[in-house]
């Protein structure tokens, strides 16, 4: 698999007004990305995502580093290519398209003149789910539609790649689900290598073939979404991305650790000392006081036993709910169920956890001693 973008060392500041000190917007960044994938840009506000796709789109130019585009350097410490001539196709996060012209037009405005371009256009416009639509104007579409015009012309003159930045942020909840799984199927078809920005953990991890986490400036875990759920890179992660339970523990040998749910076992983490226990609520099951949890799952030594606990709150939302419960040391902890049924606030339950958890080192922890010669 050839690379469609690689950045290495991107460094990028920009001075505060007024004197200020400068704002670091990236800090060193490496990313690659393989042609034909699509990569989600995941990270905070004012991580450094949208500036980052400036750099590759050539609207900025890095301060260190390097970028280099379908083979080509296109950024660097003697090169600086210009945006028209990258072959970077853009899909802003207001989709930009021009009110003046229809919808054909705005498809077909970067494509040159000749016999070719209409049915460029009509490709397109059939790919986008657009057809029959390319008389009408911009302000006569729903914004979904908008949205798939803008992509449209984005991948018109076939560039290699196409960055979309926060492209579904204006969209209510129920067409940002529908319009993600028609971007990724046009995205698909096209065999488009894409660069997607958002801060929305559940758009990047049900789009993306790879998520790129970004933090101060960094890129600082990039793989597959299960990986960066399930493995995550450190506590900030494990935490930013999906939802998480985080208790006090100590790891209790190779494997192992323990905490006010018990001795568990660990996917990763130290091997002694205090960690911070990091458990996904849909590991955690909830039964009768000293029962069988009521799913009925069982572990891998059989069914699973709980510590007391009683219900907070309970959101329910449909396809699940949220159950937060107190432990009776004090610790607060959610579990997911799908339960449409389940204790009442101020009920007691038993809590147990299925499966590995995942432990890390506290923050301000002291680092290990360096190993000897």
């Amino acid at each position: 698999m050839s690379t469609a973008v690689e950045c290495a060392g991107l460094a990028k500041r920009f001075t505060g007004g007024g004197g200020g000190d400068a704002v670091v917007a990236l800090d060193g960044l490496d990313l690659v990305v393989e042609a034909g994938e699509l990569v989600a840009v995941l990270g905070p506000s004012g991580c450094g995502k949208s500036t980052l796709l400036r750099v590759i789109a050539g609207f900025e130019r890095p301060d260190a580093g390097s970028v280099v585009v379908g083979g080509r350097a296109v950024a660097g410490p003697a090169t600086f290519v210009a945006p028209e001539r990258r072959r970077v196709g853009i899909v802003p996060q207001e989709q930009a398209l021009f009110p003046h012209l229809s919808v054909a037009a705005n498809v077909g405005y970067g494509l040159p003149r000749g016999d070719g371009r209409a049915t460029r256009v009509a490709e397109m416009l059939e790919l986008a789910g657009l057809s029959g639509l390319g008389r009408r104007m911009p302000h006569e579409l729903s914004g979904g539609q908008q949205q798939r015009v803008a992509l449209a012309r984005a991948l018109a003159p076939a560039p290699s790649v196409v960055l979309l930045d926060e492209p579904f942020a204006n969209l209510d909840a129920a067409l940002r689900v529908t319009l993600r799984a028609e971007v990724r199927d046009i995205l698909r078809a096209t065999g488009a290598t894409a660069l997607i920005v958002t801060h929305d953990q559940e758009e990047a991890l049900s789009l993306a073939g790879t998520v790129a986490v970004m933090r101060a400036g960094r890129v600082v875990q990039a793989g597959s979404p299960d990986q960066v759920y399930r493995r995550p890179a450190d506590l900030w992660v494990a935490e930013f991305v999906g939802d998480a339970n985080v208790v006090e523990g100590r790891a209790a040998g190779p494997g192992t650790v323990s905490c006010a749910l018990g001795v568990l076992a660990c996917a990763s983490g130290p091997d002694e000392g205090a960690v911070k226990v990091v458990i996904r609520p849909e590991q955690l099951r909830l039964g009768p006081l000293g029962g069988v949890p009521a799913s009925g799952v069982a572990g891998p030594s059989g069914p699973l036993s709980g510590v007391g606990a009683v219900v907070a709150d309970r959101q329910y939302f449909g396809h699940d709910a949220l159950v937060r419960v107190v432990l009776a040391d004090g610790t607060p902890v959610t579990a997911r169920t799908s339960s449409a049924e389940g204790a009442g606030p101020g009920s007691e339950v038993s809590v147990s956890c299925e499966g590995q958890v995942l432990a890390f080192a506290p923050p301000d922890a002291p680092a290990p001693p360096a190993a000897g010669p």
